[in-house]
């Protein structure tokens, strides 16, 4: 399939579970019948912005008993789109919780889960502060999924600044890669969409990047300014600071193009210090 239709929903995420579902599936439902999008994509903590790592870890769910998992499921059955959950709080036996992405094909079949490895222990100027380590256990593994587009390499938010993964997944082949997050507005006006566009061009790819937007528990504001680019790091759709869906044609011719024009992705050398 040459040409498909990709989009991004942008929330604004509270505490509260089940109204976020509800909410983030009626804007999968207007990307999918409004749009015509083929690959919808939620950000991460979709289900929930908690504030507080106990708080987070208190209201997790074992995967096979998360609400939203079984939700999105049913919805991308209903919708006959592939959904990218940006990530879900999912409980584990030691614990702590992993930060999931899951891809589902149109028939809500789990075809990719990848578990958030970089994380986010960081202090900001002006106070924040995150010890993301407190709460999750980072993943250990890359996961490239099967698409009816091509490859599709999962990443979580943090992930971006860390271009060896990406640089990785182009060189087995993903022809998408995904970065579903959940960007402080402080980090996100400086470096949001410099740091995807590079991902973009350096691999050769395009970039899907849902974000959550507004504020938030905790006095926490995320930025939003979901994105949608293309191998040669032009922007085909970009959000704003409100929730919103957004959506873009994507040509998949242009990543073979691409990598031709610029073929970097051969071009490694090892090197010493």
């Amino acid at each position: 399939m040459t040409k498909m239709k990709a989009a991004c929903v942008q929330v604004n995420a509270s505490s509260d579970m089940d109204e976020n579902i509800a909410t983030a599936c009626e804007m999968v439902r207007k990307a999918a019948h409004e749009d015509g999008a083929n690959l919808i994509c939620l950000p991460e903590n979709v289900a929930m912005m908690e504030f507080g790592g106990q708080n987070v870890i208190a209201k997790s769910f074992v995967q096979s008993e998360h609400p939203a998992l079984k939700a999105f499921r049913d919805l991308a059955l209903e919708t006959k789109a592939w959904l990218l959950i940006g990530s879900l709080a999912i409980k584990l036996k030691n614990g702590k919780v992993a930060n999931r992405s899951f891809l589902l094909n149109d028939q809500g079949e789990i075809t990719g889960q990848y578990d958030k490895i970089h994380l986010f222990d960081v202090d900001l100027a002006g106070g924040e502060s995150y010890r993301e380590s407190n709460t999750f256990d980072g993943g250990d593994k890359a996961v490239l999924a099967e698409t009816p587009w091509g490859g599709l390499g999962m990443t979580i938010c943090y992930d971006v600044r860390f271009p060896h993964l990406y640089r990785a997944y182009g060189q087995k082949g993903a022809a998408i890669m995904t970065v579903p997050a959940a960007f402080t507005k402080q980090t996100g006006e400086a470096h949001w969409k410099v740091l995807l566009r590079a991902r973009a061009i350096e691999n050769g790819c395009f970039i899907i990047a849902p974000g959550q937007c507004g504020s938030h528990k905790g006095e926490r504001e995320t930025y939003g300014h979901s994105l949608i680019i293309d191998p040669w790091g032009t922007v085909l759709a970009e959000g704003g600071d409100e929730p919103c869906v957004l959506s873009a044609e994507l040509d998949m011719t242009m990543v073979e193009a691409t990598r031709a024009k610029v073929p970097s992705l051969q071009h490694d050398r090892d090197y010493s210090f």
